[in-house]
């Protein structure tokens, strides 16, 4: 019991050390030796195991899956595909993993280690932490992980976690994958696009590699279809460990929200222990429920414990809901946690102490409109599967309850079986510049299990065809490999790589930094709006969003050198109403995007931010990616209407324009997405003379008609021309009188 409760070694060294002291005497270090050869080793780094692995070795066993390892190893050694169908928490993301390490060592490595991708980059980093912990050996070193920006990996490395986009972009480099011998795709369920494309890409690489081993671990809705795709594959099934009880709640939908309220104060004054997880809608639901939950939860009798409300936006990079640390909650109030999330927050969710299951049955997902490019916010019924990962999230407890505020007949009319594929409802332009890069290695062709429809892939070639990513045969241009070059939407790469051509590389990587990472700007509770725009306005740069953005990664980064820890670096952020974390990612973004630019041999200028021609050349760059959104103020009252379709909005609120109230007739925006309220986030200043001396002629002319393509083509009239691009640019530029150019679908 005393040896459970020490802290846990920070070094190796510590919790590799034999018995005896290596300062005792010559009898002493041969009595060590002789300890140590009664250990058993660890095959994957040949040291004893602690004891550490043999407690958590218990905890393995009593997990679900753990009565199917052989039932799995015999399959893997025969069948070049297999399948793991199990619910949420039944421990096949962690343990599969691990058995496919046991396998690549007992061949001894001849085809390569272990890759596991998984859909959210703190699940692949948790779950290395754990398998490093379960297998007794050192992050960084035999188990790593690899995610957007950081990588923790070796050369000795033989099992690594990664993101599915990761994993992907790896396959530019190396498309057959041929450093690994098992390769598993964990959460396919997800159906996000990466995944999508690796399900479809690794049918022809297992063809090519005989010897390789694919995975998948899935939810059991989709694994007789997942069967089916490749070729009737064995499948290995957990069984749930507990049963769940369900309750049905029928009622008005709009009363949902309200239900979920009086459903967690029920739950609480109950009495009975366990900590709740809430399915809402979105981001918006969070908010209004945690403000709510948290200032009534405060008038609650004391008796029952402390109610502690914990917001997860699982769009961010925020951390995983896991179990109390026993050290910290050791001598505390009683605690009762909840939980407020929404999709995809299912897979972020790994505590055992969840009792509680609130699900209201319905999300806000954002649908991709690829006739005016530009994305819509709907609100729809999940699909069953959806409904059932949320149920198993209490099928490790033998007492859980599940809330459904949906009735039986709204799960069977309402809902469809299965989740939407992301690849049928996003923007799939970044999906087809990967693709158009992969057919270099032979890869191109790609059997999706949904095909994504015709006219959003056609958008996608017409707006690479827009960036000069692609030549006159359809295929990448130098342009478009150095774009595939960089992990950023397509638009953003071309803006860093015209930034090169603009003497503005060092402001633009700060942009697109700022812009890649989570919101610096923190979720506000009621009454500090007031204060954090005061502080906010300190930050803000005429010329627009974009240019405050560098001004508050500057103030950061000068306070980082100046600051004597990192404490007082939170407290800066905590004083001015910034959120740390995203400008650390912020800063970890720059390094990679600097360290790509220096690669690949592009001109670097000197830093210049706050000059005339600097602001001028930054918003040229910034222009030459993103000349597709481009927004006119049609009545002097902040209404602008969008150049490529009819749809109006407004700057949000916490645009510097707002903010300081001058509204520009003209703005180049960063995001836009059809809601309640339609707003034009991160804009900044242009001008017609500016637009037209940088946006491709095929596509203006393909604009439809307005009052502000009219006014456009007036100041076209009064420009001087501009001269030809350059040869290496391999731009399609042509002029409006001729013939339409087109990209053939490939």
């Amino acid at each position: 019991m005393e040896e459970e409760e020490l802290p846990l070694p920070d070094s190796p060294s510590e919790r590799r050390s034999c018995p005896g002291s290596l300062d005792s005497s010559d009898d002493g270090d041969a009595e060590g030796l002789l300890a140590c050869e009664d250990l058993e080793l660890n095959p994957f780094d040949g040291l004893p195991y602690s004891s550490r692995y043999y407690k958590l070795l218990k905890e393995r066993e009593a997990l679900p899956i753990w009565t199917e390892k052989y039932s799995f190893m015999g399959n893997l050694l025969q069948n070049q595909v297999v399948i793991v169908s199990g619910g949420a928490r039944c421990g096949k993301s962690s343990q599969v993993p691990q058995w496919c390490a046991e396998y690549c060592l007992s061949v001894h490595y001849q085809h390569g280690g272990v890759v596991c991708t998984q859909v959210h980059q703190q699940a692949a980093v948790q779950l290395a932490l754990r398998v490093a912990d379960e297998m007794d050996v050192n992050i960084g070193h035999e188990v790593g992980y690899v995610v957007p920006f950081e990588n923790c990996c070796a050369s000795e490395t033989v099992l690594r976690y990664c993101t599915d986009a990761m994993l992907q972009r790896e396959m530019m480099s190396n498309p057959f994958l041929s450093s690994y011998g098992v390769v598993i795709l964990d959460g396919v369920h997800e159906r996000s696009i990466a995944t999508d494309v690796l399900l479809g890409l690794l049918k022809d690489v297992l063809l090519a590699r005989p010897e390789l081993k694919l995975v998948m671990n899935a939810s059991p809705p989709l694994v007789s279809r997942l069967s089916a795709y490749y070729g009737n594959v064995p499948v290995v099934e957990v069984a749930n460990k507990h049963p769940v009880e369900v309750v049905h709640l029928s009622g008005a939908r709009e009363e949902a929200f309200e239900s979920v309220l009086r459903l967690i104060f029920e739950i609480h004054q109950s009495g009975e222990k366990g900590d709740i997880v809430v399915f809402l809608a979105c981001e918006q639901d969070i908010e209004k429920a945690y403000e709510i939950v948290c200032r009534e939860g405060s008038n609650l009798n004391p008796d029952l414990g402390e109610l502690v409300v914990v917001p997860l936006y699982p769009k961010e990079k925020c951390a995983l809901f896991k179990p109390h640390d026993e050290t910290e909650t050791r001598g505390q109030v009683r605690q009762r946690r909840v939980v407020l999330t929404a999709s995809p927050g299912e897979s972020l969710i790994w505590s055992g102490t969840v009792k509680f299951v609130v699900d209201t049955g319905v999300e806000r997902r954002k649908v991709y409109n690829p006739r005016i490019r530009a994305s819509s916010r709907v609100t729809q019924p999940i699909s069953q599967s959806q409904a059932e990962i949320r149920k198993q999230i209490l099928g490790t407890s033998s007492s859980g309850k599940l809330f459904r505020l949906y009735s039986e007949e709204f799960a069977s009319k309402d809902m469809q079986p299965l989740k939407p594929a992301e690849m049928q409802e996003a923007n799939l332009t970044s999906m087809v510049l990967f693709m158009k890069r992969i057919d270099i290695a032979g890869l191109g062709h790609c059997d999706f299990m949904n095909r994504p429809a015709p006219e959003s892939l056609m958008q996608a070639l017409e707006d690479l065809d827009y960036l000069a990513a692609l030549d006159n045969d359809g295929n990448l241009s130098e342009f478009g490999i150095i774009m595939s070059e960089f992990p950023l939407d397509p638009q953003l790469s071309k803006c860093i790589l015209a930034s090169c051509e603009f003497d503005c590389v060092d402001e633009m990587l700060t942009v697109a930094a700022m812009v890649t990472a989570p919101s610096c700007f923190l979720h506000l509770p009621r009454g500090a709006e007031e204060a954090a725009l005061t502080c906010w306005k300190t930050f803000l740069h005429p010329e627009g969003d974009h240019f405050t953005l560098i001004n508050i990664y500057k103030a950061y980064q000068d306070t980082v050198l100046n600051s004597t820890s990192e404490r007082c670096v939170e407290k800066w952020c905590q004083d001015h109403f910034l959120s740390c974390t995203a400008l650390r990612t912020a800063d970890v973004v720059r390094a990679e995007l600097l360290e790509i630019i220096k690669r690949i041999e592009l001109p670097y200028a000197e830093p210049a931010f706050g000059s005339r021609e600097n602001t001028l050349n930054l918003k040229k760059a910034l222009l030459s990616g993103y000349f597709m959104q481009i927004a006119r103020d049609v009545d002097g009252a902040g209404n602008y209407l969008m150049l490529t379709h009819k749809h109006v909005a407004q700057l949000h609120p916490l645009s510097g324009y707002s903010v300081t109230r001058r509204l520009p007739e003209w703005v180049l925006f960063h995001k836009f997405s059809i809601s309640e309220n339609n707003y034009i986030r991160i804009a900044s200043e242009t001008s017609p003379e500016l637009f037209m001396q940088l946006v491709p002629q095929y596509y203006f002319s393909n604009l439809p008609p307005s009052e502000g393509k009219d006014i456009l083509q007036q100041v076209a009239g009064h420009l001087p021309p501009t001269p030809p691009p350059r040869k290496e640019q391999d731009v399609c530029e042509k002029s409006p009188e001729t013939p339409e150019q087109r990209c053939a679908v490939q």
